[in-house]
């Protein structure tokens, strides 16, 4: 048996689940979130490896994504350079993935120049998960990514974290 993609106190999480941090504080979620992220310190294992140590930057390296809550896109950054600045990718590899992410959520690709204060929160949502997303990620974290959003928004949001599961990736979320 391969080794969970995140080891944490208690919480372990294997390519291709999906947990929900369960509680009622989420202050302390997003605490863990920002934990295994390396913004606090604390013990973290990822996909088999004390990252204990690791900057943010070596964490994502090695396969961490985040979307943080509030979304906290670049607001003067157009829909496709917010995904561009999240990418560690080459030049070619990048522009073929920012097309790919334009593609994975129409609701971008409709507005791809468009500066990002000028979307809806959804769209801004979409705009958050598609830069987490842009460097195919093993392990996602996710803080309140529905909060705010309309039903049908939340729902397609729910479904597209369905797919990744699917494929493989390892999902946290904090509700």
């Amino acid at each position: 048996m391969s080794a969970p993609a995140l080891s944490v106190g208690t919480l372990s999480v294997a390519a291709g689940e999906m947990a929900v941090l369960p509680g009622e504080d989420s202050a302390e979620k997003t605490a863990l979130l920002e934990t295994i992220m390396g913004f606090r310190p604390g013990a973290v294992r990822l996909f088999g490896r004390d990252a204990s140590a690791l900057a943010v930057e070596q964490r994502v390296r090695l396969g961490l994504g985040y979307v943080p809550a509030g979304r906290r896109v670049f607001a003067s950054l157009t829909v496709r350079e917010n995904i561009e600045a999240a990418s560690s990718l080459p030049a070619r590899e990048r522009r073929q993935r920012v097309a790919e992410m334009l593609a994975l959520f129409p609701m971008l690709a409709e507005r791809p120049d468009a500066r990002a204060w000028l979307l809806s929160g959804g769209q801004q949502q979409m705009l958050a998960l598609a830069r987490a997303m842009v460097d195919r990620p093993r392990l996602l974290l996710l803080d309140q990514p529905t909060l705010g959003l309309a039903t049908a928004i939340a729902n397609d949001v729910r479904q597209r974290l369905e797919v990744l599961a699917q494929n493989g990736v390892a999902i946290v979320i904090a509700p």
